[in-house]
């Protein structure tokens, strides 16, 4: 099985590059780190011809201090759907978060893949326009998506945002996956009428679609630079230690809710 990883570059950068490296029998996750020219132009050509809750988990945190049968179902793939926060622009591979949330899942005894499919650069129209393909390719039990800081930093109306995760969300929920929606904040230099525009998106879509909602990817690490790199924008290996930390109770909640449902 090969290990892929979605490229690395800055947020805002919109730059992509590829890699392909082999599977990782160390810590088994599954990474997006790019595909092979001839069998991406396969896989495009291919698809072309086809046509092809907002309730956060409680204070106990589900799944913290137990170990869990696996899912009874078997592997559960978890896709980490995102620009470069979720890629792990800066960092290695296996201190990016999708690697590290794997560990700790399968240290509590949940059987799963998490598959790093983070793009450096992407807005939300990015996203929005492979979210077939990551489906239909990746065939995932849940979602992580992580969207949004970059139409922020390049200025884009709130409502484009709005729109892009609402189609997503409604694909997502149409093929009964779980989603955990990882909520994103901006700096008040952006102005107060536009970050309160910004904020309110993920609570109100969350609620919508019963999506888990993740309030602030950036919780605890953001704008703190003993937890990013010098960009101040990107976190380090310590800052994704943290982040999974608080990603990993919704992530819990979503594999019980999975569970649950089979």
């Amino acid at each position: 099985m090969s290990q892929v990883r979605f490229g690395q570059a800055c947020l805002g950068a919109g730059r992509q590059h590829f890699k392909h490296q082999g599977h990782d029998r160390r810590s088994g996750c599954i990474t997006v780190m790019g595909w092979i020219r001839w069998l991406m132009l396969l896989l495009v050509s291919f698809l072309a011809g086809c046509g092809s809750c907002s309730s956060e988990p409680g204070s106990n945190h589900p799944g913290d201090g137990e170990n869990p049968p696996a899912d009874p179902a078997g592997l559960l793939t978890i896709v980490a759907m995102g620009d470069s926060l979720t890629a792990g622009y800066g960092v290695a591979e296996n201190e990016a978060y999708p690697a590290l949330l794997q560990n700790k899942l399968r240290s509590a005894g949940y059987t799963v893949h998490v598959i790093n499919a983070g793009i450096s650069g992407e807005t939300s129209s990015g996203a929005r326009s492979r979210i077939e393909w990551v489906v239909s390719a990746l065939q995932p039990d849940i979602v992580i998506l992580e969207t949004g800081a970059n139409d922020a930093l390049r200025g884009i109306d709130p409502k484009v945002l709005a729109a892009n995760l609402d189609q997503m969300l409604t694909i997502l929920n149409d093929r009964h996956i779980q989603v955990v929606l990882a909520g994103m904040r901006m700096p008040p230099n952006l102005g107060p009428f536009y970050t309160a525009q910004f904020v309110k998106i993920y609570p109100r879509l969350a609620d919508k679609h019963d999506a888990i909602l993740m309030p602030f990817f950036l919780e605890g690490i953001a704008a703190d630079a003993r937890y990013n790199q010098p960009d101040q924008i990107h976190p380090n290996a310590k800052g994704y230690r943290i982040i999974v930390d608080h990603i990993y109770p919704y992530v819990v909640k979503a594999i019980q809710r999975r569970q649950d449902r089979n």
